[in-house]
């Protein structure tokens, strides 16, 4: 029995060089039409574009991140520099103002110490007795500037003038000053509305009253509270009629003929910073020449 013949087809060379020319000659038209090129420049130019946004995005924000800091360290340094001048402005506040305070006081101590008819030194207080606290204190004159023992010193306050107590001993620089609410200070004083005279003393603090006694009981009725108690100016002690206090109580005593009387020293004795100390004897020079 025949069997049919069996056809294949192979790949020759021919083929395949045909078909290398026919795409050679498909390449070298589509260059020679100018379609490849074409594409090619867009290409190209996608891709840098793409490549240049990204370098000046990544460029833009080196260069703002570069700026901020700067920008926020400058901003430091300004901030610094504000704070120091509050700082300054603040301090030069305060100074100002205490140096219009302190003006003002020395301002006050002058008029008052040209007015006075005694001879006086302005002095001011430079230490207080650490053993018992406000019992006495230093001021910054002594025996060189005139300053002699028992010599009364006087002080004034927001316009008030008022006794502070006596010269106890004498230096060539400084002097000690005993107040009057020491307990060894007496001093002959009167009631400025009556005129009843009594005697006055501390009981030893700042913080406590003076007391006033020998007032009879027969004037109970004619004394109110906030009564000024003055100097009596006898045995040339004090200038007469300096004040020293205000009436605060009044206490009546059953087996004692004469009145009980606390007194408020009119000066405040923690907020004294300087004082007038006076010379009896003396007439104020300033008073004289004023005269003539």
């Amino acid at each position: 029995m025949a069997s049919s013949p069996k056809h294949s087809f192979r790949f020759g060379l021919a083929e395949l060089v045909l078909g290398v020319l026919v795409i050679i000659s498909g390449v070298l038209l589509a260059f020679s039409s100018g379609g490849f090129v074409v594409d090619f420049e867009r290409v190209g130019f996608t891709v840098l574009s793409t490549a240049q946004k990204g370098i000046n995005s990544v460029v833009d924000g080196a260069v703002s991140t570069v700026n901020a800091v700067k920008e926020l360290s400058r901003l430091r340094e300004e901030n610094r520099e504000l704070h120091e001048m509050l700082k300054n402005y603040q301090y030069l506040q305060r100074n100002n103002t205490e140096i219009k305070k302190e003006n003002e006081r020395l301002k006050e101590q002058l008029g008052f110490s040209s007015q006075l008819q005694e001879k006086n030194y302005p002095a001011q207080i430079i230490g207080r007795n650490p053993d018992s606290l406000y019992s006495s204190f230093t001021i910054n004159k002594g025996s060189r500037s005139g300053i002699k023992k028992n010599m009364p010193v006087l002080a004034i306050q927001d316009g008030i003038v008022g006794l502070i107590g006596k010269v106890t001993s004498v230096g060539v620089g400084t002097s000690q000053v005993m107040p009057i609410y020491d307990t060894k200070c007496f001093i002959s004083a009167r009631i400025q509305n009556t005129r009843d005279i009594g005697l006055v003393n501390g009981l030893g603090s700042v913080d406590s009253p003076l007391t006033m006694r020998y007032i009879k009981r027969r004037v109970l009725d004619e004394l109110n509270f906030g009564d000024v108690i003055v100097t009596s100016g006898e045995n040339g002690n004090y200038i007469r009629d300096i004040p020293i206090g205000t009436i605060s109580k009044i206490s009546v005593i059953d087996y004692d003929s004469s009145l009980n009387i606390e007194v408020t020293p009119i000066i405040d004795f923690s907020r004294i910073e300087t004082v007038v100390v006076t010379d009896l004897k003396e007439v104020n020079p300033l008073l004289i020449s004023q005269e003539q």
